[in-house]
Parts: structure tokens; C-alpha cells; sequence
């Protein structure tokens, strides 16, 4: 780990973009868990409607589909979260510190 870290302070454009492509992984990863896990448990409890993604609100002719906004929501705080921790627990947050 120690060796990695290094690696990220060095190199720092190609850290970065090394960052980028496991930043597309991961939510890739915590969508799929949002959309195939997540909602369909939360669709048992919602029970007819059953895909929180169709929840919807009719007003006269529209339809407000709030419940897709839900479900990208819901992605965001566990990606927001995932990226959180793993900044803390890999201490990059002591990256940008001098090297005495």
C-alpha cells in the first residue's frame, strides 16, 4: 500500500487519471447494486408499484417520474460515501502534504 501511495505522489497526472478509470468502475458498481438489488427491495415494500424507478406523479397530463430521481439519488450518496471512507482509509487526504 505503502508503495502505491508513493507511486500517487509522484505521479501525479497519471495518478490521477489511474483515479478517473476506478472512479468509472465503482460506479458502475454501486449503480448496478442501486438498480438490481436496492430497488427491487425497496419495490417490496412499496408493494404494486413494485420498481421504485416508476414512481410517478400525475398532475393533469403530466407525468412527474420522481422516482428514477430517487434511484440516481440514492447511487450518489453511496458513491459519495464509498469515495469518503476510501479517501480516509487510504489516508490520501495526507497526499498533498511535503515530503520532509
Amino acid at each position: 500500500m505503502k508503495d502505491f501511495i508513493d507511486f500517487i505522489r509522484k505521479q501525479g497526472v497519471v495518478g490521477l487519471a489511474i483515479g478517473f478509470v476506478l472512479g468509472g468502475a465503482v460506479s458502475k458498481v454501486v449503480s448496478a447494486l442501486v438498480e438490481d438489488i436496492i430497488n427491487p427491495i425497496i419495490g417490496i415494500f412499496l408493494g404494486k408499484i413494485g420498481d421504485l424507478s416508476g414512481l410517478a406523479l400525475r398532475i393533469g397530463s403530466a407525468r412527474i417520474t420522481f422516482g428514477h430521481f430517487i434511484s440516481i439519488l440514492i447511487d450518489f450518496i453511496i458513491i459519495a460515501l464509498v469515495v469518503y471512507y476510501g479517501f480516509k482509509y487510504l489516508k490520501l487526504d495526507k497526499l498533498d502534504k511535503n515530503e520532509k
